[in-house]
């Protein structure tokens, strides 16, 4: 009685500790101290059900050591850019262990006082591996397309909604023969038809809607996480994946909210949604592209009063954010001044952008959200685009027939200048041709963008020596 007390004592603790996690990673300027936080408590949980829960303590070490190899080899070499595709396939791990616990729970023998409570755990057995198979192959989706090895474009098959209605309905049918019969082949079955509902909900989602979709496969693997520890009659991991599965939740309802999506469509799989699913237009942008040099950038930079900053993808990839805070300094040393504008999106994880400008230690007060800043780049002198593509096209806003229709973009082409920094003229991540290269105000700066912003900084080092 007094170690069940005792463990008791140490989930409340480890729930506090997750609780004061989730608060501290809300803001980038305690996204650190969030993490310590959630270390100590699932050191906590670890250490308190290790020492309470576990008999044999050879087959947990044998587990838990390869583990713990593989994730600290993988964390030390998984870089910025690759955290979105990372987060994904860990979600299927989460998603692939509620399939095995909810199996083996079933097959485990127990005994039952009444006939209720037995059907009670047949149906959290049903609900978590529903959720868990949906989960993991929803993930490994997901993560093929932030990879790569699956195209971004939304699998839009013909009477796609009705077959995703067919599987659910089969699924909760499924999941009536097996609570009255509890055998395992309906289960089986049911878990069959879930990975494939995972697959296709997420393969009919587009590549610009991907962070959404990490983010709500972040709330899926909390409630399968929430469903196993219902299985298990463990208190910490029911309140952990309930904190997960609320929190994915919401911030996906926000991101819903500011990209303009629906967020049942999201998470449907694209239903009753024109923005994102609909075929690209087959009318490619018109115009000529303006070459820009590093010298009249840095030209056009000086002379400026007011600069926006708009940092994407190709930030993170070129690490070029040291740099480009060292360029805002110098900026803002002469009274020019400098603000960062930051899509809820940019970067493919939300806040992806918000951390990287942390740790380069932007000042926080000039780093402002699309909502915040938009209505200022009419009376902005140079808007510096760094490896945005989708977050700054005006398709999405003119273009109803684009992939990206209806998404709320950054509209740099209102500014006197806009300053492109592209590799060259491949489409975004979304796959759509971006008109803004074409515009008359705007300037291409091709090559890499952390060479560009270092021979910017080095111009500008320079030029104040100079003065």
């Amino acid at each position: 009685m007094a170690d069940n007390n005792l463990l008791t004592v140490a989930y409340i603790v480890a729930s506090a500790f997750f609780i004061l996690s989730l608060s501290g990673l809300s803001n980038p300027e305690t996204a650190r101290r969030g993490n310590l936080f959630g270390i100590i408590g699932m050191s906590i949980a670890f250490i308190a059900t290790a020492y309470f829960k576990v008999s044999n303590y050879g087959i947990l070490l044998a587990t838990i050591v390869p583990g713990v190899i593989i994730g600290a080899v993988l964390a030390a070499r998984v870089a910025m850019t690759s955290m979105p595709e990372l987060v994904a396939i860990l979600h299927s791990f989460v998603g692939a262990a509620a399939v095995l616990v909810g199996i083996a729970s079933h097959l485990k023998h127990q005994t039952f006082p009444t006939v209720t409570e037995k059907t009670i755990h047949e149906i959290e057995i049903f609900v978590g591996v529903f959720i868990g198979a949906i989960t993991f192959t929803g993930s490994i989706v997901a993560f093929g397309k932030l990879r790569a090895l699956i195209s971004s474009k939304p699998l839009t098959l013909p009477g796609r909604h009705i077959l995703n209605l067919l599987m659910l309905v089969a699924c909760v049918y499924l999941g009536y023969q097996f609570v009255q019969e509890q055998t395992l082949q309906p289960l089986l079955i049911m878990t069959a038809i879930a990975s494939i509902l995972g697959i296709h909900l997420v393969a009919a989602i587009g590549g610009g809607d991907m962070p959404v979709v990490v983010s709500m496969l972040n709330s899926y693997s909390g409630w399968a996480a929430a469903a196993a520890g219902f299985m298990l009659s463990n208190d910490l991991l029911i309140v952990t994946g309930a904190l997960v599965g609320s929190s994915g939740a919401i911030l996906s309802a926000i991101m819903c909210k500011a990209m303009n999506r629906s967020f049942f469509s999201v998470i449907m799989g694209g239903f009753g949604s024109s923005g994102g699913t609909t075929p690209a237009s087959t009318e490619q942008p018109e115009g000529e592209i303006t070459p820009i040099s590093v010298e009249e950038t840095v030209h056009l930079l000086t002379e400026a009063r007011h600069v926006i900053i708009v940092p994407g993808y190709g930030m993170a990839v070129a690490q070029a954010q040291h740099a480009v805070a060292e360029i805002t300094k110098l900026l803002r040393a002469r009274g020019i001044e400098v603000r960062f504008g930051i899509h809820p999106v940019a970067g493919r994880l939300p806040g992806h952008m918000n951390v990287l400008l942390a740790e380069a230690k932007v000042p926080y007060d000039i780093v402002l959200e699309m909502d915040e800043i938009n209505e200022d780049f009419p009376e902005t002198d140079v808007a510096l685009i760094i490896g945005a593509n989708d977050t700054v096209n005006p398709s999405a806003l003119d273009d109803p027939n684009s992939p990206i229709a209806g998404m709320p973009v950054l509209e740099v082409w209102k500014s006197s200048f806009s300053i492109v920094m592209k590799r060259g003229m491949a489409s975004g991540y979304a796959g759509v041709e971006n008109p803004l290269f074409f515009k008359e105000n705007t300037r291409m700066l091709f090559g890499d963008a952390k060479k560009n912003v270092d021979a910017i900084l080095v111009d500008l080092l320079e030029s104040k020596g100079k003065k």
